[in-house]
């Protein structure tokens, strides 16, 4: 019903056959408990090394997702060539240069080509790429360009925004400095008139982010 998988799955970077070594995790968890000083069997930490592991495996689940059982054939033969904006989209992710949270929004939009994804797909791409250790830079163009690959619209546009506790804990230590990315494809690049209606879209009514 779309694209051949092999490009699906080539757009999603998907790492196939990997199971995360709980073994190994839990190892390091109790070598950095210990390497900070703290005692790893008392009894607020004896299992903090499991619990933590365990964490991991929810929160970069997105290595794991398979992209087209995913999708499960949830792309329809519709005659609209409109814009279909999905915006205020939450999401959890994790800096891949500090292993700390970044938290924040995306605005997807595409103009289709004779085919539509069901709604609730796009949150579901989103949540793919976000449970990864990401950059946010990367993120946005990885969830535009599995967009564009999957649908082959006539124009995709992914805009995201986040709060980021690399530095927000540490470093600069700005509590209130958000990033916001954007990738575009077709329309949303070579058309100002259908970039701004997108961007007037998603700018109206726009909740505070919060931690």
């Amino acid at each position: 019903m779309f694209g051949d998988n092999e490009s699906v799955y080539r757009a999603a970077q998907l790492i196939s056959g990997k199971e995360m070594n709980f073994e190994a995790l839990q190892a390091a968890i109790t070598s950095i408990i210990e390497a900070v000083g703290e005692d790893p069997v008392r009894d607020g930490l004896k299992k903090t090394p499991e619990r933590v592991s365990r964490m991991y495996e929810e929160l970069l689940a997105g290595y794991r997702v398979d992209p087209v059982a995913m999708v499960n054939d949830a792309i329809f033969d519709v005659q609209y060539d409109q814009m279909v904006i999905v915006r205020d989209i939450e999401f959890y992710s994790m800096c891949e240069h500090h292993m700390l949270p970044f938290i924040g929004r995306a605005h997807v939009a595409y103009v289709p080509d004779g085919k539509v994804i069901g709604l609730s797909k796009i949150p579901r791409v989103v949540d793919m790429f976000a449970k990864r250790l990401q950059v946010q830079e990367r993120m946005t163009s990885q969830v535009a360009d599995f967009l564009n690959e999957l649908l082959h619209p006539k124009g995709v546009a992914v805009v995201i925004e986040a709060l980021h506790l690399c530095s927000m804990m540490r470093g600069v230590k700005k509590t209130d400095a958000r990033m916001t990315t954007s990738a575009v494809h077709g329309y949303f690049r070579n058309n100002m008139a259908t970039r701004m209606e997108f961007l007037d879209n998603i700018s109206r009514a726009a909740e505070p982010l919060h931690i």
